[in-house]
């Protein structure tokens, strides 16, 4: 939804588990009024996490939810979106983060993550970082890039609302397909947002659609 003042602010979480680059990357489009958003709070499952670093000196509140000190993965996922609820998100964005999260009944479709590839290839549990791009090489796949999807209680499965292709090229290396992939990204994720933002997206089962007209036409 927008006003005459411009699209309203997303109230965003971001959940990290390692380097935080996603965050990083989200910060600076905020900087860059390239996203209408403020980050509330970010959730580590990892304490030593270096994205927690980041957050600090942005001033964002931080909180760690260590999967070892609960005895189930629902119990898990309610300390995780308990701290969503209290913070009053209306978003909430994976960016990096690697343990298994239930998603309770309030925040689905309202839960995003990025995967390193074009679901559904070279995804699912073990799928993340290098392993995917290593992956790819391994196949000999002509094309990668990076999958903006809803999160649902399957890795890497939820309807999926934009994609983004990168070439693979001869010589690549699972580093210089990743940081290629990683430019596609940083576009993509901020893109998704702002389509979340605009209050055109719907979903229907595992199709995400986004009103391109007046008229209520809707593109895949």
């Amino acid at each position: 939804m927008s006003t005459s003042q411009g699209p309203a602010r997303l109230r965003l979480i971001v959940l990290i588990s390692g380097g935080g680059t996603t965050l990083k990357n989200l910060l600076e489009k905020i900087a860059a009024s390239q996203l209408a958003a403020e980050i509330l709070l970010v959730i580590s499952s990892n304490p030593k996490a270096r994205g927690l670093a980041i957050a600090e000196g942005a001033g964002i509140a931080t909180r760690t939810v260590d999967r070892k000190l609960f005895a189930t993965d629902d119990a898990y996922g309610e300390a995780v979106f308990d701290a969503c609820r209290a913070a009053g998100a209306d978003w909430v964005v994976m960016g990096g983060f690697l343990t298994y999260l239930p998603i309770p009944t309030d925040f689905e479709n309202r839960v995003l993550n990025i995967h390193p590839a074009l679901i559904p290839a070279f995804c699912g549990k073990g799928f993340y970082g290098h392993h995917v791009h290593g992956a790819v090489l391994e196949y000999g796949a002509k094309i990668s890039g990076c999958t903006v999807h809803f999160v649902d209680n399957q890795y890497d499965h939820g309807p999926i609302i934009l994609q983004k292709v990168v070439p693979v090229l001869d010589d690549d290396t699972p580093d210089t397909l990743a940081a290629r992939v990683y430019q596609a990204e940083c576009t993509a994720y901020p893109e998704a947002l702002r389509l979340l933002g605009s209050g055109k997206v719907t979903v229907d089962g595992r199709r995400v659609a986004v009103r391109t007209s007046s008229t209520g036409q809707a593109g895949p």
